[in-house]
């Protein structure tokens, strides 16, 4: 029975997954990629092998009770059905808020998860579903090492001044800071710079992080000096349903002239705003580009959407003084040619000269000529999680 480890990406209805070989590499082979989709509606199950072959597939409709207990027990149920069955020696998780103190990946004590739980009105739509799975784990398999990467680590390497708001010192060091999200995929671009374009690496970069959730980092050396999310991961550019920056005045105004409780404007400013809000038809970006030439809504929120993307570029290229490249990752950038184009006919003033056909064909460099370039990277935050969990247990071995 192969021992393996998995790496879990828990979402508000959602619980992604990948299986990886237990076997000391240096590079994680992994053997399944896989999802959990529906959860508390229709769940629908589906895993691939590592040649992108599906493998697995079930559906529950209608089953609203299903959630992530149900959701695990029937993937611990598949590992030990499939290749001759696999015994799980470590679990992985993304855990979205580390706080001002978790810099790295930790393996998890009840201590620990206690403390991360603290931190919940920090990220109160991400924490605690990052959390779920991690305690139902430790209940149904106690002593089996979990270990949590954290989407807020990467960008601890940013300058004090970049992690402040302008409010009392006490506040601060209370906790009311910037810490900047999507670190676990900014640092997996990391590592790619160096197969992509080794200049990349010592080079300023900006990376565009663009699916649902949207931000921005910029690196200088392959680290954070500045992001566009801040205190939480409702700040910066327009999202699927998030608003992106907005002015605090337009919370009290929510609540003073338009009668919404905290908890209200909070779930409204997170879930009906950004793409959706804007096109008041859909927060799917390949919906908005099937209407986009007949329904004024869904052009406006694509023209929105490029225009804060440009906006705050700008922004990141002023704190590096600079530009020599600019990435795209995550499902709009990676798949979205004509969002890619948009960005960079915008960018054309920072030295941009765009490929139309390399953009088109998905090709890893989509730009020419002298100036900056710019360049198509996919992102796997599980694969960051896997290397970071090993990290931490052959620390904890050694010890």
């Amino acid at each position: 029975m192969a021992k393996v480890q998995l790496v879990l990406n828990a979402g508000s209805s959602s619980l992604k997954f990948q299986v990886f070989l237990d076997d000391g590499a240096d590079v994680p082979n992994r053997i399944y990629r896989g999802l959990f989709e529906g959860l508390g509606t229709d769940p629908h199950f589906k895993v691939k092998d590592h040649d992108g072959a599906t493998v697995g597939e079930q559906r529950w409709a209608g089953q609203t009770a299903f959630g992530f207990e149900e959701a695990l027990a029937y993937l611990s149920d598949w590992l030990g059905a499939h290749r001759g069955g696999h015994q799980l020696a470590a679990v992985g998780h993304r855990v979205v808020h580390g706080g001002p103190h978790y810099t790295h990946a930790v393996e998890l004590t009840p201590a620990i998860i206690n403390e991360l739980d603290t931190l919940s009105p920090l990220a109160p739509l991400h924490q605690p579903k990052s959390l779920e799975p991690i305690r139902i784990i430790a209940r149904r398999v106690p002593g089996l090492p979990q270990v949590a990467a954290f989407d807020t680590a990467f960008h601890r390497t940013q300058p004090e001044l970049a992690q402040m708001f302008a409010i009392p010192q006490s506040m601060t060091d209370a906790g009311v800071k910037r810490y900047g999200f999507h670190g676990l995929s900014y640092a997996y671009l990391a590592t790619q710079f160096p197969k992509v374009d080794p200049r990349l690496t010592k080079g300023r970069v900006v990376a565009a992080h663009l699916g649902n959730g949207a931000s921005l980092c910029a690196y200088d050396a392959s680290r954070s000096i500045a992001t566009t999310m801040g205190f939480s991961a409702l700040d910066g550019l327009v999202m699927g349903t998030r608003s992106g920056s907005i002015d605090p005045g337009v919370v009290f105004y929510l609540q003073r002239e338009m009668g919404m409780s905290a908890e209200e404007a909070e779930h409204f400013l997170y879930t009906k705003c950004g793409l959706i809000g804007v096109s008041g038809l859909s927060n799917d970006m390949r919906v908005l580009r099937e209407r986009c030439e007949t329904d004024a809504g869904a052009r406006r929120a694509i023209d929105l959407f490029v225009y804060r993307i440009n906006r705050e570029f700008g922004s990141l290229v002023a704190a590096l003084r600079g530009i020599d490249a600019l990435v795209f990752t995550a499902g709009i950038g990676e798949n979205d040619a004509e969002t890619r184009a948009e960005v960079l006919r915008a960018a054309a003033w920072a030295g941009f000269e765009l490929d139309p056909e390399a953009n088109r064909a998905g090709a890893t460099r989509i730009t020419r000529g002298t100036g900056p370039q710019a360049y198509v990277i996919p992102t796997d935050e599980e694969w960051t999680i896997v290397r970071e969990m090993r990290q931490v247990l052959s620390h904890t071995a050694v010890a």
